[in-house]
């Protein structure tokens, strides 16, 4: 899969307003799935009556309301969304094909590692959904055969409480958290939970090497599990910045919250993540239904809705610089997938935890 280094807002463009009764889209921005096709894998999918999608792409909140929209469009096929960390679905996941007894359709993990693992132990099922050509260029084709699409993206930069951090010593690059003046105010999630911390893990040690965590640990970090962990404690004033995701950081300015982004001068992380169907799928043309769904304007929509990310062109953004104004790093995906295990096995051995 190539990437590009550099990704502007127009290729990410986000867009108009969602209302109660449903999504309203630019006409730029329609679904690519004709409605007989729609209408035919609609029926199939009634015949499924139902989903399970692991999902480690969205918060709580944000997952359920993807269920709800999709159940809306779908009358008589449910969604039945089970929203953990990355590595804890991945782990799931694995642990059920082990044991004959899978239970997933559908896995959105924040780290495109998983899907590159399962495809090539040959257990996706080859799907692609024709709304995938709906998607901006620089993310289609992340897998060339057709076993994962992107249907999320999202950036990672440091947070951190605007009411207990002056302007003048906001972090302007990641080398200023391992800083000794941030001892016992630095926050981070767990690269054996999250997918988007494996990520910022393996780019911290890409860019700085290993003594970069070396330093982070003389500072006392606090370490939970999501990367959502690290809102929770700068909103509680236990610490005071963090490696945290900028779309729930904005959701949270947007609120009067005392949290605020700063893009660091040595790269915004951006996190590109899918999703696959399970070879074996128990609910298999659900499965393809809702991976049309989450390829769709409409998907992106509600993305936006909740300060996130889009991968359509015609979807306008809510909060944030247009990335063509910031450095972005984005992971070579079979360098992430090479490196993961090492470097998770590195962190616990530096860490504890």
């Amino acid at each position: 899969m190539k990437f590009t280094r550099k990704i502007t807002r127009r290729q990410f463009g986000l867009g108009a307003a969602a209302t109660s009764a449903g999504i309203v889209l630019p006409s730029a921005a329609r679904a690519d799935l004709s409605a007989d096709a729609e209408k035919a894998l609609y029926e199939a999918a009634k015949a499924d009556s139902e989903v399970t999608w692991y999902d480690a792409h969205h918060h709580v909140e944000l997952a359920e309301l993807y269920g709800k929209a999709f159940n809306t469009k779908y009358p008589g096929v449910k969604v039945n969304v089970v929203r953990t960390t990355a590595n804890i679905a991945y782990q799931r996941v694995a642990q059920e094909i082990k044991a004959g007894s899978l239970q997933c359709d559908v896995l959105s993990s924040t780290d495109i590692s998983h899907s590159m693992d399962l495809k090539t132990k040959g257990l996706l099922e080859k799907f692609t959904p024709a709304n995938a050509a709906t998607v901006i260029p620089a993310l289609q084709n992340a897998d060339p055969d057709g076993f994962f699409h992107v249907t999320s993206t999202g950036t990672i930069a440091v947070t951190y409480n605007s009411g207990k951090v002056k302007p003048v010593d906001v972090p302007k690059k990641w080398t200023d958290l391992v800083d000794p003046k941030w001892k016992d105010q630095v926050s981070v999630g767990h690269p054996g939970f999250s997918g988007y911390v494996s990520i910022w893990v393996y780019e911290m040690d890409r860019l700085y090497g290993w003594q970069y965590f070396e330093k982070l640990k003389a500072n006392n970090p606090q370490i939970g599990r999501s990367i959502q962990d690290t809102l929770t404690m700068l909103r509680s004033g236990e610490r005071m910045v963090a490696a945290g995701s900028t779309s729930t950081a904005f959701e949270s300015k947007v609120k009067g919250e005392p949290i605020d982004v700063a893009y660091q001068e040595d790269g915004t992380i951006v996190v590109v993540a899918p999703s696959c169907i399970l070879k074996g799928a128990k609910k298999p043309n659900a499965a393809k239904l809702f991976m049309e769904f989450m390829s769709s304007p409409a998907a992106s929509q509600i993305a936006v809705d909740a300060f996130g990310e889009s991968i359509h062109a015609a979807i306008k953004p809510k909060a944030g610089l247009p990335l063509d104004q910031l450095k972005t790093i984005i992971a070579k995906p079979p360098l992430l997938l090479k490196a993961q295990p090492e470097l998770k096995e590195k962190w616990r051995e530096t860490f504890g935890v």
